[in-house]
């Protein structure tokens, strides 16, 4: 495993991590925080030393199971666990993190990320280097962990995050515990904090939830009335769901844009307006439990396999819904696409344009050019293996073309690779 070159001051490649076992107590009105945070991890490479990346809070105590002299040192982005003595590669090690401080979100050149206060709340917006603002982690997308979080805040506030939840009050307070046991990037962990109803809906056989204030409650009702045969078209096309439940947020505050997480999607008040105005939006962050956050990026650069994916199903669901084929969206977008400059190499955009919308758009054309050339059958066949094979973990554009190749042929992964590595705009087939 190594350092993402995209965001090349975060994570550590000298171990993986295996489980983190979060304790967080938080108050809402003072944003005081007190953690303790303990990694289980494995060594990659023989090392005296590791890092974890934490930003704006501070590290008071740090222990190293059997390791009476380990020591510690912090800087503004990184706190550095010195062992007793060089840990070989292959051995396994648990570090227990205690933590303080006011959290707050990090500026980097995407903009503001991390955890940030809400009017009355917080909403944690991560992608792809926020997590730091809120545990100790080895912040990169190709070290997938599993996760217990016991979060203890005031009674009035709902929090939400991944996985299945259990809550219960003591002296005053209430305490919510999360089992996260499916392979989670540090990015896609959430906490959303407010004061919100929970509306339960039925996903075919998976459990729905949908937070939002009492005040949008038939706005927010109206707009995700077709969730269900969203989530039923979806597993038709990729396959089974890969988790215990899909959670939504409507934070009382307007958001830049909706973000997904792990088994759940965090909208903002003004991406709900009653008349199904974000349904595309809707359905391109359900889409990314399958692309995305079950089947990972390894490195930044491969992001369009998350988002050509996500934008492919906005068509995907177009149609279904009974408007534009995805064909006739793939023509319209080409046409767009051809009038823009062609300087971003889809496989490798850079990190300053890993988010613009040739990536997105240019990915869900990628897609459609593969179905027109293989046919739908064997597209969705081939969409279901992906979904399946690499459940969970960690994959790059090498792994796509490889299943291309193997279940498609040579013609096709040169296709794909055409659309993906050359600058210039195929035509569509």
């Amino acid at each position: 495993m190594t350092v993402d070159p995209y965001t090349p001051h975060s994570g550590d490649r000298r171990y993986g991590v295996l489980h983190y076992d979060l304790a967080i107590d938080y108050r809402v009105t003072t944003n005081r925080l007190v953690g303790t945070a303990t990694v289980r991890l494995r060594m990659q490479e023989s090392a005296a030393h590791i890092s974890f990346d934490l930003i704006g809070l501070k590290a008071t105590k740090v222990r190293v199971t059997g390791d009476r002299a380990a020591s510690f040192r912090q800087d503004d982005r990184r706190l550095k666990v010195i062992f007793g003595a060089e840990r070989a590669s292959g051995r396994e090690i648990t570090v227990s993190i205690d933590y303080t401080g006011a959290p707050g979100p990090r500026r980097t050149r995407w903009g503001l990320l991390g955890w940030e206060e809400l009017e009355d709340g917080v909403i944690v917006a991560s992608q792809p280097t926020g997590a730091p603002t809120w545990f100790p982690c080895n912040d990169i997308p190709s070290d997938k962990a599993t996760y217990r979080l016991v979060f203890t805040a005031d009674p009035e506030y709902t929090v939400i995050s991944g996985g299945a939840a259990t809550r219960s009050t003591q002296r005053g307070r209430t305490r919510w515990t999360f089992e996260q046991p499916v392979p989670t990037a540090t990015y896609l962990m959430t906490v959303q904090i407010g004061q919100y109803d929970d509306d339960r809906v039925a996903l075919g056989d998976t459990p729905g939830r949908l937070f939002h204030p009492r005040s949008l409650a038939a706005r927010v009702r109206a707009d995700f009335a077709d969730l269900p045969a969203m989530m039923s078209a979806f597993v038709g096309a990729f396959g089974p769901y890969p988790y215990e439940s899909y959670k939504v947020v409507v934070t009382p505050d307007a958001l830049e844009i909706p973000l997904e997480a792990q088994g759940m999607a965090i909208f903002g008040a003004n991406h709900i307006d009653g008349r199904g105005g974000s349904e595309r939006l809707i359905a391109h962050e359900l889409a990314h439990q399958w692309f995305g956050n079950s089947v990972g990026v390894a490195r930044w650069q491969d992001i369009w396999l998350n988002e050509g994916y996500a934008c492919y199903s906005e068509w995907l669901w177009s149609e279904a819904g009974g408007g534009a084929t995805a064909h006739a969206n793939a023509v319209a977008h080409h046409a767009r696409l051809r009038a823009l400059p062609h300087d971003l190499v889809l496989s490798d955009p850079g990190a300053d344009d890993m988010f613009d919308d040739r990536v997105y758009k240019r990915g869900a054309l990628t897609l459609h050019a593969l179905r027109l050339t293989v046919g739908d059958e064997l597209f969705f066949a081939l969409t279901r293996e992906w979904t399946s094979r690499f459940a969970g973990l960690a994959v790059t554009s090498d792994d796509f073309l490889g299943l291309v190749d193997e279940l498609a042929g040579g013609q096709a992964r040169e296709l794909v690779r055409s659309w993906i590595d050359e600058r210039a705009l195929p035509a569509l087939p």
